[in-house]
């Protein structure tokens, strides 16, 4: 007979922890992409940290409420071969992230351009241009 150990509750063997431990299986955590926010006198640009991600896996839009909206989802399913139909090591993934931003009032909503490059999705927003108009020249009567 095996020595047992009890747990600190003292009514379930270590036995059962043993049976069932997954510390052995890689856990996998989850933390949100890193955000940039640049802004210049013509611009902002956001950037998101992307490594393996490519444009298909992205969604970006500006909602009624002008909130740019960036989504982001990946599944992959990697398998390796069968033999005598038992999987060898089979693995799935999935990720998704969801960001909303509020965009300044300056912003052009119409000519915003997003564009994944070496690992960062770049979304460009460029500012409204401002056209000034000129002071008429008022000629003012003197009485």
């Amino acid at each position: 007979m095996l020595p047992v150990r009890r747990t600190s509750n003292g009514w379930l063997p270590e036995i059962f922890n043993d049976f069932f431990d997954n510390s052995w299986m890689e856990r996998t955590s989850y933390t949100a992409p890193a955000i940039n926010v640049i802004e210049n006198d013509k611009e902002y640009e956001v950037e998101l940290a992307a490594p393996g991600l490519t444009k298909e896996d992205f969604k970006v839009h500006v909602d009624e409420e002008n909130n740019l909206h960036i989504e982001m989802e990946k599944k992959s399913e990697n398998k390796a071969d069968k033999h005598h139909g038992r999987y060898l090591r089979r693995e799935f993934s999935y990720e998704k992230f969801q960001q909303t931003l509020l965009l300044p009032d300056d912003v052009d909503a119409e000519k915003i351009e997003a564009r994944v490059e070496h690992g960062v999705l770049n979304v460009h927003l460029p500012k409204l241009v401002k056209v000034e108009k000129p002071n008429p020249v008022k000629q003012i009567s003197v009485q």
